[in-house]
């Protein structure tokens, strides 16, 4: 048995592994075999170190003899994506220029993994600057979606995806600006949760400079993988304080009183002009009806404007990228990165320093009407991706393409720009591949999210079995 155990779950491991039915070494073993069968196609994983990796695995199963406290994810293999810092290792974000900058000291999301027990086993691709709905870059080529090879694995963390969705280790870490978190998972059938801004500390300390302010309030940490129950379980182990996160909040995951039943839950179809794919309606409906059936109070109703906020993002996001990342894409950037970068000057407005500041204060108002509607409502049913998952490079085409993938995931960046918490979960297939539905949810209250994803995930099963099923 021991040759699958990369099939199982991050629960399940750690269970096995406490109770010494195999050893962690074991788990290492099978994880790197599947690794190295399948991601010469696919290349989510980009960077492996297997001799450290049976390292750790052997220092881990030492720790469990010894009779050592053990951490929550004790023998875990995870991945952490290269645009975060491991120590010792290279940060380049897609760009061959940074392809030798080492981390000097890990980031907070490595450092939690690691004392909550887990073995960083590798790093997994990202495009350019982590700023494509599609991954793909100069240093590390193209990340493959595991369901079709000719549809994008979504991005940024389209390795991460594409490495959950096919097996490769339970936990794959990635982060979230405008949906790099949930794209993938929409994309290649997995799930994901965006945490409330501040629940996971961040910092790089091969950074030279700070963030833009729009990166600092919108940007979270967190994880992909194939069943929510894993997603909750490195939420909670990546979420503990560092000091180098000033904007870290020490709210808790876990143990909030009792929510009154039935907990409600709005849903909304609302496109907002978009011509919504008739098979990612129906799969809010599917949800919806899963969710009744859990228990859940879901009520369809008129919510306040996403797409407000989502344009509020985007100009905002188009004149920070143009000051921050654009003297990047222009000195060491491909000419596809400052293409999309163009393309998003084209479609959106860039914002002088009085717009700016304006935006920004028009998001306090945004977030208040959101805060006051998710006061009635703890929860809420929306698309995530308004079509279908599209082919690989499609974003980077023409202008129109850019437009058309803001336009469809207007509840992803206008998300962000909220600085709620959402997920997203795998409900089936659509035009022959992986769609999703989103759950968003109040400030820091994950758990509900986590709860309501667990109950739609109870009723369709986890995706990627359906996958792993075709190869046999």
């Amino acid at each position: 048995m021991t040759d699958e155990l990369w099939r199982l779950s991050a629960c399940e491991l750690a269970d096995h592994i406490r109770q010494r039915e195999f050893t962690c070494v074991e788990v290492m073993q099978s994880v790197l075999e599947r690794i190295g069968a399948n991601n010469p196609r696919l290349n989510a994983v980009v960077h492996l170190d297997a001799d450290a990796a049976l390292d750790g695995a052997r220092a881990a199963d030492a720790a469990i003899a010894a009779r050592r406290p053990l951490g929550p994810l004790h023998g875990i293999p995870v991945t952490i994506k290269e645009n975060i810092d491991v120590e010792g290792q290279a940060t380049p974000n897609g760009l061959p220029a940074f392809k030798d900058l080492i981390a000097p000291a890990d980031s907070p999301v490595t450092r939690n993994l690691r004392r909550a027990g887990a073995i960083i086993m590798g790093r997994t691709n990202t495009p350019e600057l982590s700023m494509r709905a599609d991954t793909d870059n100069p240093l590390r080529g193209r990340t493959f979606n595991p369901w079709d090879g000719q549809a994008s694995a979504g991005g940024s963390s389209g390795g991460a995806g594409a490495a959950a969705a096919a097996g490769f280790g339970p936990i794959h870490h990635g982060n979230d600006i405008g949906g790099s978190l949930r794209f993938p998972s929409f994309c290649c059938g997995v799930t994901s949760v965006k945490p409330s801004f501040g629940r996971i500390p961040a910092f790089n300390p091969s950074a030279t400079a700070e963030r833009g302010m729009l990166a600092q309030l919108m940007s979270v940490q967190g994880a992909i993988c194939r069943e929510v129950r894993d997603v909750r379980l490195a939420t909670g182990a990546m979420a503990k304080g560092d000091p180098r996160d000033p904007w870290w909040v020490p709210a808790p995951f876990a143990g909030w009183p009792a929510s009154a039943t039935p907990l409600k839950v709005a849903l909304t179809k609302e496109t907002n002009g978009y011509p919504a794919h008739d098979g990612i309606l129906a799969a809010l409906d599917q949800a919806a009806l899963q969710l009744t059936d859990a228990g859940y109070q879901v009520e369809e109703v008129v919510t306040p404007s996403i797409m407000q906020a989502a344009q509020s993002w985007f100009d905002v996001a188009v004149s920070e990228i143009d000051q921050t990342l654009g003297p990047l894409a222009r000195a060491h950037g491909s000419e596809t990165i400052n293409a999309l970068f163009g393309y998003m000057k084209q479609i959106g407005q860039v914002v002088d320093a009085e717009g700016y500041r304006a935006r920004i204060a028009e998001r306090t108002a945004y977030t208040r009407e959101w805060n006051i509607f998710l006061d009635q409502y703890p929860l809420l049913l929306t698309p995530f991706l308004m079509r279908p998952t599209y082919p690989a490079d499609y974003d980077v085409k023409s202008a129109d393409n850019t437009r058309d993938l803001f336009l469809a995931s207007m509840y992803s960046c206008g998300v962000n720009y909220l600085a709620l918490p959402a997920g997203v979960i795998a409900t089936g297939l659509v035009a022959g591949l992986p769609a999703a539905v989103q759950v968003i949810g109040r400030r820091y209250r994950e758990d509900l999210i986590l709860d309501a994803m667990a109950a739609i995930e109870a009723r369709s099963g986890v995706l990627a079995h359906t996958l792993w099923q075709r190869e046999g």
